[in-house]
């Protein structure tokens, strides 16, 4: 069985939205780090717009199971980090400001 790559781990998380500005997770930048180890476990570095994100349990949920239905993944550790702030200006890809209206 081969050992997915950081690619496929974002194209994986891709679909996953915050349900409040209806923008993906990647797209956001919420996403800080994705490292695939030897072993094929998967460790996930994001943080949520803001720390009181009424729906920070479930965006970390549906992040370890896109990650786990990946062939290949062996296990999924999700480390919740607040450092660096998450900051749209910086963080958003160019779509995500366009449609926050950030330019």
């Amino acid at each position: 069985m081969a050992i997915p790559t950081r690619e496929q781990i974002y194209e994986a998380l891709m679909p996953i939205r915050d349900p409040e500005i209806r923008i993906g997770i990647v797209d956001l930048g919420l996403v800080y780090d994705v490292v695939v180890e030897d072993d094929g476990n998967v460790v996930i570095k994001m943080t949520l717009t803001t720390p009181a994100c009424p729906y920070g349990d479930m965006l970390l949920t549906s992040v370890h199971k896109a990650a786990g239905q990946i062939e290949g993944v062996s296990g999924v550790e999700v480390k919740l980090v607040w450092d660096p702030v998450w900051n749209p200006h910086e963080m958003c890809s160019d779509a995500a400001k366009d449609r926050l209206g950030l330019w």
